[in-house]
């Protein structure tokens, strides 16, 4: 089954900072959770394969990796259908051939000998996902490389992880396409990068995916802020910065600025906006926000930041309230009213 694949590419909220803050000190216990995360090396057998047996490979792959095969072949190397066997071995051949796939198998395999360290902090994400949402089950992880296409899929049983979107911000493939990945996004590529946007991927597409999309600014906020919460409740150690995007200057720009940024968004009549032209700007990526700061020194992505701040804030104004009753109140107005939220 193929219908179910949802690339997330180049995606939401990427960054590498140092930025850290704890939210609670009350966590939840979750070392009794049965979770044991490990990820598939198929980046490993793809960059080994042998052109002279890539039929034999073919059809072994299409057995052993199910659904996220057919979906790599077809939508993100974007190499045709498995049962093709005869278009299969034309494409694999001549992307062995590449020198441009050599040398992304050499940069994949020095970065990643290893991902011991990215399934132990999957494995506590996780487990937390698993508190939160006991009826979830739990995907296989697979590792790949596919020439910069899609980060973090998720399919029919599967969980992807491109870890050619993720070498590091001084990887030198990054520059020479910025035709199609700005810098701005290209530079946040990076290890620490792999969890929470994997989290942040099953939080969109599986367990709280927004199925309408005709709202206006309030609603697009706290949607958001939602999203944002839940990465707080599940990565409870991990840096403000990280989970939404933002550079350790953007930060600070942010809560510096947060009640002038709320004011602003009243003044201009932004909250009950529905004209998505007009207000995606606020929720997009984007190296800055034209309309507030100098110097090109603002913070992208204000709608999402003051929805985050809002439903922090409602959370801590209604602390009987749990994540999941949170999820399940589609009422933006009641969340902004119960907050008590005036830009602070």
């Amino acid at each position: 089954m193929l219908q179910k694949f949802t690339p997330q590419i180049y995606l939401f909220f990427l960054i590498f900072t140092f930025f850290s803050c704890k939210h609670s000190s009350t966590l939840p216990d979750v070392s009794h959770i049965d979770v044991d995360v490990k990820i598939e090396r198929f980046d490993q057998e793809l960059a080994t394969l042998d052109s002279a047996k890539i039929l034999e490979q073919n059809k072994a792959w299409s057995e052993q990796y199910g659904a996220f095969y057919a979906d790599f072949m077809q939508y993100m190397l974007e190499a045709g259908n498995p049962s093709d066997t005869l278009h299969i071995k034309k494409t694999l051949s001549e992307m062995l051939r590449q020198r441009d796939f050599k040398a992304l198998a050499t940069a994949v395999e020095k970065k990643y000998p290893t991902l011991k360290n990215q399934e132990n902090d999957l494995t506590q994400a996780f487990k937390y996902v698993k508190y939160y949402f006991p009826e979830y089950n739990l995907p296989r992880f697979v590792a790949y490389f596919s020439g910069f296409s899609v980060q973090t899929p998720i399919g029919d049983g599967y969980i992807g992880i491109g870890l050619d979107m993720f070498l590091g911000a001084d990887s030198e493939f990054y520059p020479a396409l910025v035709g199609s990945i700005p810098l701005y996004l290209s530079r946040r590529f990076t290890p620490e990068n792999i969890t929470p946007r994997v989290v942040e991927s099953v939080l969109r597409q599986e367990l709280y995916p927004q199925e309408n999309t005709d709202l206006n600014t309030l609603q697009h906020m706290v949607y958001q802020g939602k999203i944002l919460l839940a990465l707080d409740s599940i990565l409870p150690d991990m840096a403000d910065s990280l989970k939404i995007g933002y550079t350790a200057h953007q930060m600070k720009w942010a809560n510096t600025y947060q009640s002038e940024i709320w004011a602003w968004f009243l003044q201009e009549e932004l909250l009950y906006n529905t004209d998505y032209l007009h207000i995606q700007k606020y929720f997009t990526e984007a190296p800055f926000t034209p309309e507030l700061g100098e110097n090109n020194a603002s913070a992208p992505k204000l709608g999402t930041y003051l929805g985050w701040m809002m439903v922090r804030k409602y959370m801590q104004q209604n602390p009987h309230v749990t994540l999941r009753q949170l999820l399940a109140n589609n009422n933006a107005q009641d969340i902004l009213e119960k907050s008590k939220f005036k830009g602070k």
